[in-house]
């Protein structure tokens, strides 16, 4: 290879080096004595008395503080109440705890998903013991109601008292539906209500928020619709899963994402106008405010901030206001529906509204427009298909690759045979080099002459490679986020195919990285990636190439899903063979020159003879 051709090997080399430590979990500083990047939970004794410990010492100071204020609530200080009773709601999908203090979400259980630290249920068949639990319930229950008084009183209807008269367990299923309806009065001819219909079948929660009486009472006509505290962090390591929890609001008809900053600062953004939907997640789950009426939507805020835990652990709080507009009528009626559930990009399409954006497939430099429609069209429905007939996603992912490999065979066939014939070339480039060693000139024109002869383009190796970029990107996105991996085993050592196959614990960081376990699948890998390069490889001056790029990746997928280390591992093993037989069944290659009169001039000769005339017109210029 001639040493143009050997620097866009380094590029694209070191691109991908970039484009995968930019991308991989963000290491955390430390806070405290232990090295662990996770918060273990022993059993589910531990977590529960975790539960019960005393309030951080802001929670207190704020409680503190809105005693202070319970005194001067005008006509609201006596719906003001220290305890609430629990209202149960149990469908198929999930089951929900909501408080009677703000008539709103004190514990949400979706049955369907299991949490990491324990398994199994109870003997009354209610899912406690196992399932996901999405709401940061220790910090103050969620989807509450604020606004300011006219003579300047801040209401938030979380501290209220709601009358109902719905029942405290209630259980639906199939495509049945329940009403429950909260309702406060703070004088006579004035309410409040809060009305929540759930459904056996569906994550979907309709909602109706009732002003009556209330419009000389609310400053400005307008009041928000609040989520606090975000949503619990619910996977094992919580470094990872800080990566992908953000708070997005679909605006302007597109998603607009804010994500907590480093550093215990806070992220804020103000949003004027039409909102379609607000979202919170975490890595896996969402909860997601939709408005009935966007055009009614005067705004939204939306809010977030990082908080270091022990172990080195990380958790991030979002919170989230929808700003709505109250008429002139002496009743106010508005709708929202409230989606509380996984981020399943089949699951949210079927809902609409667009939240199938939530979904996030990555992007490469910038090229999520080419990015996202080879995953959401091709890859993911590929994916799904074949799982349709192999139950196991790890046997699911092993055939995706070979799928894979096939569709971009014609490219690295083409790749393979232009690299073969460049290292064919050689020879016949370094006479030229050594012949005109003086004139650079004269070297590059003889050298252009001599691929053309040949019919050989020096980008060759090149192109095919980039041009398989967007679908290694796409790939990437789909196998680091995607739920149908959660908990999903394969075989031997392989647990779980979200997480990292982990065969060897360290005990220690490796610096920079932040690496403390070995992935076995990283490391096979990585070995793979070697035996690959080994073989492609032949110029000595790329020798350093051949040993930095395995061990420099391997080091880098310690940390990534194990589903996603099967689908390069495997990709690599195919690509192994692919390449020994062409090597070997398809005959050798050989340097043959081509007839110019039936070739087309390539993009590089045109450059050079374009720089060749402009050369010789300034040559005659001088003269």
């Amino acid at each position: 290879m001639d040493r143009n051709t050997i620097i866009a090997f380094i590029l694209i080399g070191g691109i991908l080096v970039l484009w995968l430590f930019l991308n991989s979990p963000e290491p955390t500083k430390q806070t405290g004595k232990g090295n662990d990047t996770t918060i273990v939970i022993q059993d589910t004794t531990a977590l529960k008395k975790k539960e019960k410990e005393t309030p951080p010492p802001e929670k207190i100071k704020q409680e503190e503080k809105q005693q202070e204020e319970i005194k001067d609530l005008g006509e609201f200080t006596n719906l003001v109440t220290e305890e609430g009773n629990i209202v149960t709601v149990e469908t198929d999908k999930a089951i929900y705890e909501l408080s009677t203090k703000g008539a709103n979400f004190h514990k949400v259980f979706l049955k369907e998903f299991k949490n990491w630290y324990s398994s199994g249920k109870n003997g009354n068949g209610f899912y406690y013991d196992h399932s996901v639990q999405l709401i940061n319930y220790g910090a103050g229950d969620s989807y509450d109601i604020s606004f300011v008084t006219t003579d300047g009183k801040a209401i938030n209807t979380k501290e209220f008292n709601f009358q109902t008269s719905a029942r405290n367990n209630n259980k639906i299923t199939g495509k049945d539906s329940l009403v429950i309806r909260f309702t406060i009065e703070p004088s006579e001819g004035q309410q409040i209500v809060k009305t929540f219909k759930f459904y056996g079948n569906k994550y979907l929660i309709d909602n109706t928020i009732e002003f009556e009486g209330m419009q000389n009472l609310v400053s400005n006509s307008t009041y928000d619709v609040v989520w606090e505290n975000g949503i619990r962090f619910v996977e094992k390591n919580t470094v990872n899963e800080a990566n992908y929890s953000n708070t997005s609001i679909f605006y302007g008809d597109e998603k607009v994402t804010i994500d907590a900053p480093s550093g215990g600062e806070s992220e804020e953004k103000d949003f004027n106008g039409r909102v379609d939907w607000v979202a919170v997640r975490n890595k896996y789950f969402a909860v997601i405010m939709i408005p009935g009426d966007p055009s009614g939507m005067e705004g939204a805020y939306v809010e977030g901030h990082r908080i270091a835990m022990k172990n080195q652990g990380i958790q991030e709080i979002y919170n989230t206001r929808l700003t709505a507009m109250l008429n002139s009528t002496a009743k106010d009626v508005k709708t929202y529906r409230l989606y509380m559930g996984p981020v399943e990009y089949e699951r949210l399409k079927e809902v609409g509204y667009k939240l199938d954006n939530l979904v996030d497939f990555g992007s490469f430099f910038g090229l999520k427009f080419v990015v996202r429609p080879i995953a959401e069209y091709i890859l993911l429905p590929l994916f799904n298909f074949i799982h349709r007939f192999i139950p196991n996603y790890g046997f699911v992912i092993i055939v995706f690759s070979l799928i894979i490999k096939i569709v971009v065979y014609p490219l690295t066939k083409s790749s393979y045979q232009s690299m073969k014939k460049m290292q064919l070339l050689q020879p016949k480039i370094q006479e030229i080099k050594e012949k005109h060693k003086e004139d650079q000139q004269k070297m590059n024109k003889e050298t252009m002459k001599l691929y053309q002869t040949y019919g050989i383009n020096p980008a060759g190796g090149c192109l095919p490679l980039v041009l398989q970029m967007p679908i290694f990107v796409a790939l990437w996105g789909l196998f680091q986020s995607a739920i149908e991996l959660r908990q999903q085993p394969f075989i031997l050592w392989i647990k779980d195919l979200s997480q990292p196959d982990v065969v060897y614990d360290l005990g220690f960081k490796l610096p920079l990285f932040g690496i403390q376990y070995v992935s076995g699948l990283a490391l096979l890998m990585g070995i793979t990636t070697f035996a690959q390069q080994k073989m492609s490889v032949k110029d000595p001056k790329q020798k350093a190439l051949v040993y930095f790029m395995p061990v420099m990746l391997t080091v880098l997928f310690m940390s990534f899903p194990s589903g996603l280390n099967l689908y390069y591992f495997m990709f690599n093993v195919l690509s192994i063979a692919q390449q020994y037989y062409i090597n070997h069944k398809q005959g050798s290659v050989e340097l043959v020159p081509v007839d110019p009169s039936k070739k087309k001039k390539g993009f590089m000769s045109r450059m050079m003879e374009a720089a060749e005339q402009q050369a010789k017109q300034q040559q005659k210029k001088k003269r």
